[in-house]
């Protein structure tokens, strides 16, 4: 039986009525999306026809699930809200934490070791407030999601970006910060912008060396890295059908890298069978009983131009393989064309280590169709010119392909296989010689691909492509090498060409696994005592963040104008950092330092006008705070797109900054910050970020007439005397700036649980 199932089963059963409402004072046919949104909708928001794009809208989430480097942040948070237990089902899941060095069994190890603390933190805080615990080593969360929880025309929210995952099982899956998640948790409404909807209209199918890997690759290069912010993209049409669940869950999962809300697929009958191999067929009953709810009204994918505010149209027959990157994952070359474009870019052909697996590519069809390529290989004697590993993403897969001799025919040829956890994906890798920031090409089949994101190594060219394309390249070591028309050198000097790759769907033995790693929360957990030592340097109780004044707002200076790309990455770096996620004040000792100072273009290195010396940002960022002088940070575009991480907004609220104003914002980089109690800002005029110095002081003199949809002051006073005065713009309706008058959103939260207790 399916976890959850009476839930589910009550969805389910109150969908026919909800929707023939809704469809009543709409008055229209109904997208998938809309379907899900609009049965979510909380008692907040009454039923009306919310514009796309423009209003807030409150959202009752089915569940909230959480990977443990995120987890940590949120349950501190959860610990002060006042809540006894969780309101909706949540689970926490131990996979960040988990260091790829020389393989599974004794990286985990390591990991055990190294992390007890907050593994043990992470169990208890389970047990206490209910919330089901998957243990480290159990998987990476959005595998373990989409085998267990996931289900059509849900609607959960998780604290990693690549939550819209579970959209392959037809989902509305959201990636949020751990405030949001405290939301849920608490029985509070949650809240999004209604978002706009973008279709993607498939037709044709899947051949040869294609993979639906290739899809999303497509669909990045035509949208970019932010055409999907603020959008469910909804694919349908005869190609979407065609794919199998898991590859649709490849497709969603990197639907964040086009800052997509989420990315989501009607039900059909590859769900169901997914759904039946993964002891859910009380769960496909229902969905096959209610399939017409679980995807879009016909009318909608008869004419998508009438009811989706942008629809493109992909012929998958005519798709080609791609590679994308390096840098970017909307950098996209067809791989006929790599050899000569990394020529022209002068970019490293050679290929030291190509990685497949992680949340992204780690099915079972993913797998099989890699060792398709393997099995070639080792039984024409070819000799890998790279070092391939493997990242099964959950212990259920990697059970199930040593089962059916799948890592043996791996091991064969060469290849290592790590935890089942993000390990590379999220610089969670201890690759040898990374530290010399060789200049370097790397390919895998992950979801992004930032600078220094795998290794740390600012020089490594990661490029992104599927897992056949990976295992095939593997083989020949070489960037530019094109299976499909190339040839490899076999030990006795025969020209070799590789046949397409073949694989299973799902495995024809079925599924298995002896201890899949999942912890069920005891069913009193009043009982059980968090600990957490004050003398800790991994775990820190939080103390509530102050609301900022209006003087506050006067005369604050420049802590860093960004140029150029900033990521969460830049912001809160991962790798050797994740170790102190669930401790604010040392980690905020990375606040900024990937991020590159406009004015010396160098990284973690600004000038502080209370010392007079270069210092690096979190340095200046504390001179400022104990000089009780408040901060800003002005950025470009996008900025904070990649992870959720919510620790690129705390750590600056955390040292003082009062305000990030910028071109453009990634989500939930800006919900974040938000949810902090914080100004998240954008410029009115792109050009008036140029008017910006290092010397300037800051102020907005109408802070504390901040309201709905009025724009806010901004003056730069110049050290020469002169001034600028323009205006920027907000986002924010009355709630969220009831949030920032409170100090942050968990502070607003508290004092509507203690109001309800009282």
């Amino acid at each position: 039986m399916a976890f959850d199932i009476d839930m589910i089963k009550a969805h389910y059963e109150s969908l026919g009525e909800k929707l023939l409402v809704v469809k009543e004072v709409l008055g229209r046919p109904l997208t998938l999306a809309e379907k899900i949104l609009y049965t979510h909708l909380n008692p907040e928001s009454p039923l009306k026809n919310y514009a796309r794009g423009k209003d807030y809208v409150f959202f009752s989430p089915d569940r909230v699930a959480m990977q443990d480097a995120t987890a940590q942040m949120a349950l501190l948070q959860f610990m002060m809200a006042g809540k006894d237990k969780v309101s909706v089902p949540s689970t926490v899941h131990c996979d960040h934490l988990i260091q790829a060095k020389v393989e599974a069994a004794e990286d985990l190890k390591g990991a055990l070791d190294i992390n007890s603390e907050v593994y043990d933190f992470l169990e208890s805080v389970s047990d206490k407030y209910g919330l089901g615990f998957w243990k480290p080593g159990a998987g990476i969360i959005h595998q373990v999601v989409l085998e267990n929880y996931a289900f059509p025309g849900g609607m959960m929210i998780g604290t990693d970006s690549h939550t819209p995952n579970a959209g392959g099982l037809g989902m509305v899956a959201i990636g949020v910060g751990g405030a949001d998640a405290v939301d849920v948790m608490a029985g509070m409404p949650w809240e999004l912008k209604m978002p706009k909807l973008i279709g993607v209209e498939l037709t044709g199918t899947l051949n040869g060396w294609l993979s639906a890997k290739d899809v999303i690759l497509r669909v990045a290069e035509i949208l970019t890295v932010k055409g999907g912010t603020g959008a469910i993209v909804e694919y349908f049409g005869p190609g979407a059908v065609s794919l199998s669940c898991t590859g649709k869950g490849t497709i969603c999962n990197m639907g964040a890298e086009i800052g997509a809300t989420t990315s989501t697929f009607g039900y059909d009958e590859s769900m169901s069978r997914y759904l039946r191999a993964t002891d859910r067929s009380d769960v496909a009953d229902l969905a096959d009983q209610y399939a017409s709810y679980l995807t879009a009204d016909p009318e909608c994918y008869a004419e998508p131009e009438k009811y989706f505010d942008q629809v493109i149209k992909i012929n998958l027959s005519e798709l080609e393989p791609r590679i994308n990157g390096p840098f970017t994952p909307d950098l996209a070359t067809p791989i006929s064309k790599m050899a000569e474009v990394a020529k022209e870019n002068d970019w490293p052909l050679e290929l030291e280590y190509c990685l497949i697996g992680s949340c992204t590519n780690s099915s079972y069809e993913d797998i099989s169709r890699a060792a398709s390529i393997a099995k070639q290989a080792n039984d024409k004697g070819i000799t890998p010119g790279s070092q391939l590993t493997i990242t099964p993403g959950s212990e259920q897969v990697r059970f199930t392909i040593e089962r059916d001799g799948l890592i043996e025919i791996f091991e064969k040829m060469g290849a290592k296989v790590f935890a089942n956890a993000c390990g590379p994906c999220i610089g969670q890798w201890d690759r040898a010689g990374a530290s010399k920031k060789e200049k370097n090409s790397i390919l895998h089949s992950f979801n992004r691909n930032f600078s220094k994101r795998a290794d740390g190594n600012p020089n490594t060219h990661a490029f992104v492509a599927s897992p056949e394309i990976v295992t095939a390249v593997a083989l020949s070591g070489k960037l530019g090498f094109n299976p499909l028309t190339d040839t490899l050198t076999n030990d006795k000097g025969e020209e070799i060409k590789l046949d397409p790759p073949t694989g299973y769907e799902l495995p024809p033995k079925g599924f298995d696994v002896e201890d899949a790693g999942y912890n069920a929360p005891i069913e009193d957990g009043s009982g059980v005592e968090v600990v957490v030592k004050p003398t800790s340097d991994r775990l820190q109780l939080l103390t509530p963040f102050v609301p900022i004044t209006q003087d506050q707002m006067n005369n604050m200076r420049v802590l860093i104008k960004v140029k150029g790309k900033c990521t969460t990455d830049h912001i809160s770096m991962a790798g050797p950092w994740l170790k102190y996620r669930g401790h604010l004040e040392n980690i905020s000792n990375n606040c900024y330092i990937g991020a590159i100072n406009y004015f010396n273009e160098e990284a973690n290195n600004v000038i502080n006008y209370v010392t007079g010396n270069y210092m690096a940002v979190p340095d200046s960022a504390r001179a400022y705070q104990d000089a009780k002088v408040g901060t800003v940070v002005f950025g470009e575009e996008n900025l904070g797109e990649g992870s959720s991480r919510e620790h690129a907004a705390m750590e600056p609220r955390f040292l003082g900054v009062n305000a990030v104003i910028v071109k453009s914002f990634a989500r939930i980089h800006e919900t974040n910050l938000k949810k902090q109690g914080m100004l998240a800002l954008t410029f009115v005029n792109k050009s008036d970020y140029d008017l910006v110095r290092q010397d300037d002081m800051v102020s907005f003199p109408d802070f504390s007439e901040m309201a709905p949809g009025k724009n806010l002051t901004l003056r730069l006073d110049h050290a020469d005397g002169t001034s600028d005065t323009f205006e920027v713009s907000h986002s924010y309706n009355q709630a969220q700036i009831d949030w920032v008058k409170s100090g942050s959103a968990l502070n607003k939260i508290r004092e509507e649980v203690a109001k309800g207790n009282a």
